[in-house]
């Protein structure tokens, strides 16, 4: 019978501890992040195409953040074997990365978030707990509900985004 999921690190060492860890937070956490984040990318995308153009990331994006971008796309194109994470570079960049994008650019998205501000905050509350599942550890059950949260608030952005006839939703 499989062992119920709990932090492996309560427990003296067992590989079947860290295996059965792994999967609840690979099947219950990851896919949530997963979504917020490729989430905010596609609304920051129609966001700044509409209000900027579809050259946005030279507008929009920090020289210096620029600058990281084209190193990491250089790390994957000196490696081809790999897979990419994408072809736009909003694909490039972190968490941290997309609040930053949104904050300095919040003049941008206030004619279609007001709550601008709130959001770019709702995000940055994920992004330590984000950062934890990205290096594969365990989340306590308040930042498992923060991350839920979080998600069924952004889904609930992008219906109401994509009902706007000044906004075009497309994967860049």
């Amino acid at each position: 019978m499989p062992r119920a999921a709990s932090d492996f690190r309560n427990f003296a060492f067992d590989t079947t501890r860290i295996t059965t860890s792994g999967r609840d937070v690979g099947a219950k956490v990851y896919p949530k992040l997963y979504a917020i984040e490729n989430l905010i990318r596609v609304v920051i995308h129609a966001v700044l195409t509409a209000q900027l153009g579809p050259n946005w990331w030279n507008l929009a994006a920090d020289p210096q953040l620029q600058k990281a971008v084209v190193k990491r796309k250089a790390d994957y194109v000196n490696r081809p074997w790999h897979s990419t994470p994408g072809k736009h570079e909003v694909y490039y960049v972190y968490l941290s990365d997309l609040t930053k994008i949104m904050t300095n650019n919040s003049a941008q998205f206030v004619p279609h978030i007001p709550d601008i501000a709130q959001w770019t905050a709702r995000l940055e509350q994920i992004r330590l707990p984000r950062n934890i599942v990205g290096h594969m550890n365990w989340l306590t059950k308040t930042d498992r509900n923060r991350i839920d949260l979080c998600l069924a608030d952004v889904e609930q952005l992008v219906v109401k985004l994509a009902a706007s006839p000044q906004l075009t939703f497309t994967v860049p």
